[in-house]
């Protein structure tokens, strides 16, 4: 009999490049991870409520991921121009955030419980309301893998995927965490 984790990482492969399973007590969640977040360079800490500190502690996101069996971790790989195609990069990302989202409703439709994590801010709103007002849409929210203090190339490693897709590509990399 196939797995659940199995039968979500086969809808993934529908939708996703690539994709692959790992057990959620393989990911390691790190304080020093956050702190990149917390240098500023993306300037989303403390102004999108998908980003620390608004996010959780790290020892919150660990509790919280804690509570499912597997990840099935998810890719999207653009094809680039060259390595200065920001307009492709930004178009791959665009794709990955829809693809996330799209597979996050189907996966809640069949699965009484799954959190989902994607890659860099949340950009369900035009415009965060953090830190003066509420999350809008708190269902919607997606929080980065970084977010919650993952390495992604260490968890792309533990999941035997690759972190670096090849000359012109750039990879975008989620995952969705379930319960067995």
């Amino acid at each position: 009999m196939i797995s659940k984790a199995e039968k979500v990482k086969t809808m993934c492969e529908a939708d996703f490049d690539t994709a692959a399973v790992i057990d959620v007590n393989k990911l390691v969640f790190r304080d020093d991870v956050r702190e990149m977040c917390k240098s500023g360079r993306c300037g989303s800490y403390g102004n999108n409520w998908g980003c620390p500190p608004g996010c959780g502690s790290v020892d919150e996101c660990r509790e919280r991921a804690g509570k499912y069996d597997k990840a099935i971790v998810v890719q999207t790989i653009g094809i680039l121009e060259d390595s200065f195609d920001f307009e492709g990069m930004e178009k791959a990302a665009s794709e990955h955030r829809a693809r996330m989202t799209n597979m996050r409703e189907k996966l809640q439709s069949e699965l009484s419980d799954v959190l989902s994590l994607g890659a860099g801010p949340c950009k369900v709103c035009g415009e965060c309301a953090c830190p003066d007002e509420p999350c809008r849409f708190p269902e919607k929210r997606f929080s980065s893998m970084e977010a919650q203090g993952l390495m992604v190339s260490e968890v792309c490693a533990d999941s035997g995927l690759k972190y670096i897709n090849g000359e012109n590509t750039v990879t975008y990399t989620g995952c969705f965490l379930i319960k067995e």
